[in-house]
């Protein structure tokens, strides 16, 4: 029989018990000015018209810029991105991007190198979930690559294989 520790844990112990991939949702106010930063929670929402949503913390330093931007990027990282996810989740916003491979894509958006697939998007829809802001994207340009994917599970990152 399973064990278990508490009966009342914490939603972010629970969550932290299912394995998500990893984003670097990024956009740009101009082509030498790209901000972004690291996000687990993605998910497709619709084929047609293709969305999908991303969920931002109302307390990130980036939230407003990104939420107030009409383009931006979901890269999905690849299992040897380990440093990037780390990077774009800590480092100061506005070191994020130093020393990082990225190209400008179609819409004018960060596009990570070496990433396993990306989205480029409009903002469709803004939505208030609690202490996130729930950003819909219509999917505009897409690309994958192919590579495996980094995994976010029990506070650890990981290859998908």
């Amino acid at each position: 029989m399973d064990q278990y520790v508490d009966g009342n844990a914490s939603l972010r112990e629970v969550m932290s018990s299912y394995p998500t991939g990893v984003t670097v949702v990024a956009a740009s106010e101009r082509a030498d000015a790209p901000f972004g930063l690291t996000v687990n929670s993605f998910t497709s929402v619709s084929l047609t018209p293709p969305l999908i949503l991303v969920c931002i913390g109302q307390t990130s330093t980036l939230h407003d810029r990104l939420i107030a931007s009409d383009y931006f990027s979901v890269n999905i990282l690849a299992g040897n991105q380990g440093a990037v996810a780390d990077r774009f989740a800590a480092e100061p916003s506005r070191e994020r991007f130093e020393g990082a491979a990225w190209q400008v894509g179609t819409f004018g958006v960060p596009i990570i190198d070496g990433a396993t697939a990306w989205l480029e998007c409009s903002r469709y829809e803004l939505l208030e979930g609690g202490d996130h802001t729930i950003l819909i994207g219509r999917v505009e340009h897409s690309a994958v690559t192919g590579r495996d994917a980094l995994v976010y599970h029990r506070g650890s990152l990981s290859p998908s294989r």
